[in-house]
């Protein structure tokens, strides 16, 4: 049996009903016998939003209480899809980042993975839960919950894919794939099927906004190939970054 991990981007779980048609795709994919590790963002612009209304009270917010507000909107995706998916029949669990084992650095708003212990995640799949795991944070060695900084739940998926030994790790966007340019300025511009990690990781650092270079040089260490997918059009191929 594959285990399979799905990252869920802001734009993909925005509203309700995209929540519906991620947990209908992702029951269809559990389906076909997967173990299925769900990793999300917050909906849509729910960190800034968040972060906007942390200004209407402090301008110096503290880094512990800051990571503890931000972190909230992935909870919210999380258990939105877990409930999602239960009621169409297909069993899941939401967990946060420290539920599921990760490890970060002391570090508040920007910690690095330092490691991850995965047997309640391997448990509930072992269940045959679905497991939906909140991006972008973790807990340090005090128990405290710690993010990894904006971009950082393709990071998550990838260091979860790496310690399951996933076969690949989908990651859902509202772009569907890498292209040679940006399609929006240059409508000639072709999407590739396939781009090196290298490659990708030069144009991350140029500012492409596909995915985050964290995740690309996670990927890269772990020899775990991205799938980068749209989450308009689940049936369409992306660009495997590999």
């Amino acid at each position: 049996m594959s285990i399979i991990v799905h990252k869920y981007g802001g734009t993909s779980v925005g509203t309700p009903e995209k929540i519906k048609n991620v947990a209908k795709h992702v029951a269809n994919v559990k389906a076909e016998g997967n173990d299925v590790v769900v990793i999300v963002s917050a909906m849509g612009h729910t960190t800034d939003e968040l972060i906007e209304l942390m200004h209407q009270v402090t301008q110096k917010p503290d880094p512990r209480e800051y990571d503890m507000l931000v972190s909230t909107g992935e909870q919210v995706s999380a258990s939105l899809l877990a409930m999602a998916l239960i009621d169409l029949g297909c069993p899941a669990v939401s967990l946060t980042g420290g539920q599921a084992g990760v490890i970060t650095e002391d570090i508040y708003r920007k910690a690095r993975i330092k490691d991850i212990k995965l047997d309640r995640v391997r448990k509930e799949l072992k269940s045959g839960k679905v497991v939906v795991i909140t991006g972008f944070q973790g807990i340090d060695s005090q128990g405290d919950i710690i993010t990894i900084g904006r971009g950082g739940s393709d990071t998550s998926a990838v260091a979860v894919a790496a310690a399951l030994k996933a076969n690949v790790c989908d990651i859902y966007t509202d772009v569907d794939g890498v292209y040679t340019t940006d399609p929006r300025i240059v409508p000639e511009a072709k999407k590739l099927d396939t781009i090196s990690y290298d490659e990708m990781l030069e144009l991350a650092s140029l500012g492409a906004q596909v995915l985050h270079p964290r995740s690309v040089e996670c990927a890269k260490h772990y020899g775990i190939p991205i799938h980068l997918r749209s989450s308009f059009d689940f049936e369409k191929l992306g660009t495997i970054v590999k």
